[in-house]
């Protein structure tokens, strides 16, 4: 089974190749789907008793409110060893005898969910997680606090018991990365020293902007007491010994090269994490080349508007000029989050034109926490709970006044409306949809959506003028030059800085959310890769369909096509929209 039939006539991309599994099928259908669906459910099961703080940050619900996952190497041992278990169940089980139902699309997914963790595994990060970015503890867990219940007297309860296993969670990551220095896979310095600045101004942070006493709500007061307590006692001591043993024992070992493939195996590290991110294979030159074509073709469109616009048609002074000048900056950190929310709500009123299916959820701008922002992205979506808390767009307003709007409202449009808001909160929203398909991330389906989504924002007429254009573009930009920078640190020998200028002559990055953006690229091999990836496949299929239905075309009809099932393998979706396009009669 080949994967982007499309780009591989161009040789941009590898065969990723699905076939595994057919080894046994003297089953009836029917029993075959009932078996496929009970494996899934017991992935399921067993992923949120494994990873309990998940549920909350997939939008299921949280099923060990009580419970910080237990992040000891004997722990992963059991948990690779129960992923080949159930690979290995799985694979007794033929397609064929599901073809055309659910529950194939549920075999798909938690085959390509078993198999790329599977050779994902030879990275070892566990090993070397010491992440500014959203990897890391710090990120998780304050995202995890905000979304915990407190309502009643044992959801407090269980949010004390939680968070009180933090310190022995915190002392289990120094243990993995005493035995990452033992095997030689660390984390590259000036990652270890972000992170280290980061765990300074946690415990510096007046204890009411902690996100963990931030859990009470103003009217709680015994709980706020009791949070207080557990920030002083428990979790500013284990942030402490984490932050002394990363500056007095892990900085001196971390390694000097930002790519991962100073680590052992890092070469074919940097392969499987971009299969893993992106579902497809290929090679570190094939994603830098890719990258570099697709930037000709974007800085091609910006000529268009800066002669149409502003006179100016040389890629490097526009973006230059839109940085620059104040016009084009924001005046107040209250003007910034207001833009990000007006955007959201065009965009929110202009859906029905374009998607059949809407989600109920809303969502809500809310910036990120003080002592997260400096090396924040510049946003992030947080799904809607099962307890009815609305979907979060995070955006970060550090340095308002220096962030030029141009990028502002096509990120808004990325995280929100019609980007990941609506794309997650449509799965979650669907009950008949297996619950791997309803909570589970797939970053090549969901980056590229959320990509593809900031294009047809334009097509929705959603940008407010030129300077937001070209904050498209710049995006656009962005993660063509992800593209670049992420094989170009990781494979083939570029530093830090070289990346960073990269991004700055490319975007309009502001210096310090260009070194956030890299150093994030640093902390996770390989995602980066997966925005422009899937946004190219999506956009492809979406020409095949309008092509083949020519004038019958409804592009309410493709969007809920591919959204209606949730996330899945790039692959798996190119098969489904080509046996929707034939079962629907081809037009040419």
């Amino acid at each position: 089974m080949l994967f982007i039939r499309s780009l591989i006539a161009s040789g941009v991309i590898l065969v990723a190749s699905c076939n595994g599994s057919e080894e046994r099928s003297g089953q009836p259908a029917d029993d075959t789907a009932a078996k496929i669906t009970a494996l899934a459910d017991t992935y399921v099961k067993e992923y949120f008793e494994m990873f309990p703080t998940q549920a909350l940050g997939s939008g299921s619900r949280d099923l060990y409110p009580d419970r910080l996952p237990d992040n000891g190497p004997e722990a992963v041992k059991r948990w690779q060893g129960r992923e080949d278990s159930i690979l290995a169940s799985l694979r007794q089980y033929r397609l064929a005898a599901i073809e055309g139902k659910p529950e194939e699309l549920t075999y798909k997914f938690l085959q390509n969910q078993l198999e790329s963790a599977q050779t994902f595994r030879l990275c070892r990060m566990e090993l070397w997680n010491v992440s500014p970015t959203y990897t890391s503890w710090q990120a998780d867990l304050s995202v995890v606090a905000g979304l915990q219940a407190t309502e009643t007297v044992e959801d407090q309860k269980n949010a004390i018991a939680r968070f009180s296993q933090l310190g022995k969670y915190l002392d289990k990551e120094i243990e993995n990365l005493r035995e990452g220095i033992r095997l030689g896979f660390t984390a590259p310095k000036n990652n270890v020293r972000v992170v280290i600045s980061q765990m300074d101004a946690m415990i510096a942070a007046p204890l009411a902007d902690s996100p963990f006493v931030r859990m009470a709500k103003p009217n709680a007061t015994e709980f706020r007491k009791d949070l207080e307590g557990l920030e002083r006692k428990t979790i500013r001591p284990a942030i402490a010994r984490y932050r002394d043993f990363l500056r007095n024992t892990y900085l001196a070992a971390a390694r000097e090269p930002v790519g991962v493939s100073a680590n052992p195996n890092g070469d074919s590290c940097y392969t499987a994490a971009v299969s893993f991110y992106s579902t497809v294979g290929m090679t570190p030159q094939q994603v830098h080349e890719l990258g570099r074509s697709q930037m000709e073709k974007i800085q091609a469109e910006m000529r268009q508007i800066g002669e149409r616009s502003f006179r100016v048609s040389d890629p490097a002074r526009l973006l230059a000029l839109l940085k620059s000048e104040p016009q084009h900056r924001f005046k107040s950190r209250d003007e910034l989050i207001q833009y990000a929310e007006a955007a959201v709500e065009r965009a929110r009123l202009a859906l029905p034109k374009w998607f059949g299916r809407l989600p109920q959820a809303k969502v809500v701008v809310e910036p990120y926490p003080s002592y997260l922002e400096k090396s924040a992205p510049g946003g992030q979506s947080v799904p809607p709970t099962a307890d009815g808390q609305p979907g979060k767009y995070l955006i970060n307003a550090y340095n308002a006044t220096e962030q030029s709007r141009a990028g502002l409202e096509s990120t808004a449009f990325h995280e929100a409306y019609p980007g990941h808001h609506l794309q997650g909160s449509i799965a979650l929203e669907r009950s008949d949809l297996h619950s791997i398909s309803r909570y589970f991330y797939l970053s090549g389906f969901g980056e590229g959506w959320a990509l593809y989504s900031e294009r047809l924002s334009d097509e929705m007429q959603l940008f407010s003028s030129d300077v937001d254009r070209l904050g498209l573009l710049s995006n656009e930009a962005l993660r063509a030059a992800r593209l670049v920078v992420d094989s170009g640190m990781h494979a083939l020998g570029w530093t830090r800085q070289q990346a960073i200028d990269y991004l700055l002559a490319n975007t309009t990055e502001t210096p310090a959310h260009a070194a956030a953006e890299i150093d994030r690229y640093i902390a996770v091999p390989g995602q980066a890769t997966s925005y422009m990836i899937g946004s190219i496949e999506i956009r492809k299929l979406r020409e095949e369909a309008e092509r083949a239905f020519g004038s019958d075309f409804n592009i309410r009809d493709f969007h809920d096509r591919v959204l209606e099932d949730g996330a899945m393998p790039l692959w798996v979706l190119r098969e489904k929209i080509t046996r929707w396009i034939k079962e629907n009669g081809e037009k040419n």
